[in-house]
């Protein structure tokens, strides 16, 4: 009689190779390592204080409309923006745009306390002609005694 000839079966590996996982977690760690300082941008402003409710954290960062110490304006639309000087009509345009695509998202001017009343005044008129409902003013909390 012929012995039959019996094939030993490999067992598939069941182990999971995480070094292709680690590789990707270093690579985008330092891909945030690197934009986080960029994306912390903004305009040194010198906002005067007073006593104002915070507003929420949940939803999307407010668009911030901004006059630094010397009267530039300024838009900040969040992560990504850039710190270019602006019109009131590039303001307004921009502005509008964001509305129409996002109705309920905040607005809020940021203006340097040592710029007259009047430039605000006019920043929010152009806002108000760009469609936005209402818009916050920005403040420093005063420091506690």
């Amino acid at each position: 009689m012929h012995q039959g000839y019996q094939r030993k079966r490999r067992r598939p590996v069941a182990e999971i190779n995480v070094v292709p996982y680690i590789d990707v977690m270093l690579v985008l760690l330092i891909i945030f390592m690197v934009t986080a300082p960029i994306v912390t941008q903004g305009v040194k402003v010198d906002l005067p204080q007073g006593k104002a409710e915070t507003l929420p954290v949940e939803g999307k960062p407010p668009v911030v409309a901004s006059i630094d110490a010397q009267g530039d304006y300024y838009l900040n639309v969040g992560e990504g923006s850039n710190n270019e000087i602006l019109s009131l009509e590039e303001i307004a345009l921009r502005v509008s745009a964001i509305i129409l695509l996002e109705p309920e998202r905040p607005v809020v001017v940021k203006a340097d306390r040592a710029i007259p009343y009047d430039r605000v005044i006019q920043l929010m008129v152009s806002l108000q002609k760009a469609g936005v409902p209402s818009v916050g003013l920005m403040t420093d909390s005063p420091e506690e005694e």
